[in-house]
């Protein structure tokens, strides 16, 4: 049965997730941590973390993951499956209508009106991923003694380096997970 529900939850969330992976991200958090409590939102940040750093599309990244932390290497494959499956068939019918009718004014109007929600979508996934990073159980309060200002410095430090100096992602993703790392490891923050 936990086949079933994996396969289900992700054919959803790949029949849905209109803008990628980031546009994915707030329909996982609702199915794996709202809907059917397969993770609690410190797993899902963990898992999304993980998928981030991983080659590959973060939503079938994160449906490989999950679908191990609920069913095992079958879990994987079977999450994995009905995240892709959604998306090929669909891929493969837009591209002939597309192929068909892309000198079309109606065409261009649709694809012009997804753009805003899809940045509605990832804005929303991150906002929740800030939220829990941020503040202590994911929940804003106004006592500044629930603010993880350690994480809130290596945000702002990170986003710096990204945009004064434009690295390689990566060396930030490293350099940063070293730094938490030992900060948080050894107990200084």
């Amino acid at each position: 049965m936990i086949y079933l529900e994996l396969f289900w939850s992700f054919f959803q969330i790949g029949l849905f997730s209109i803008g990628g992976g980031y546009a994915a991200l707030p329909l996982i958090r609702e199915q794996v941590t709202v809907t059917h409590q397969w993770l609690d939102m410190t797993a899902f940040i963990d898992i999304v973390t993980i998928s981030q750093m991983t080659p590959g599309p973060i939503a079938i990244n994160a449906a490989t993951f999950v679908g191990t932390q609920v069913g095992g290497i079958p879990g994987a494959i079977i999450a994995t499956v009905g995240c892709v499956t959604p998306s090929c068939i669909i891929v493969l019918f837009l591209a002939w209508l597309y192929y068909k009718y892309r000198q079309m004014t109606i065409m261009q109007g649709v694809l012009s009106g997804l753009r805003p929600a899809v940045v509605a979508l990832i804005a929303s996934a991150g906002l929740s991923i800030l939220l829990t990073a941020f503040w202590k159980d994911g929940v804003v309060t106004p006592n500044f003694s629930d603010i993880d200002f350690m994480a809130v410095i290596l945000f702002g430090v990170a986003l710096v380096i990204l945009r004064k100096w434009k690295p390689n992602p990566i060396y930030v993703m490293i350099g940063t997970g070293v730094v938490g790392g030992v900060i948080y490891g050894f107990g200084f923050a």
